[in-house]
């Protein structure tokens, strides 16, 4: 009975977006622009620095709680 539903769903959503013609086009442009934004911006912007600065877990660890614990 699971695996039924998931199928009607599936097929649902499959016969739909089959027979759609400028819909395409649309999902096209929302995959294109969230790559965009999670793959691209999260290279350039927000590089992994506590990685290229400590070597093991646990200078890392170290290193945060150093951060959240300390009073500026």
């Amino acid at each position: 009975m699971q695996q039924n539903i998931f199928k009607k769903i599936f097929r649902f959503y499959y016969d739909g977006f089959k027979s759609m013609t400028l819909g395409k086009t649309l999902w096209v442009i929302i995959i294109i622009k969230l790559f965009i934004l999670f793959f691209v911006l999260k290279l350039f912007f927000f590089p992994n620095l506590l990685k290229k600065n400590y070597s093991t877990d646990e200078e890392r660890s170290r290193h945060v709680i150093e951060q959240l614990t300390n009073k500026k």
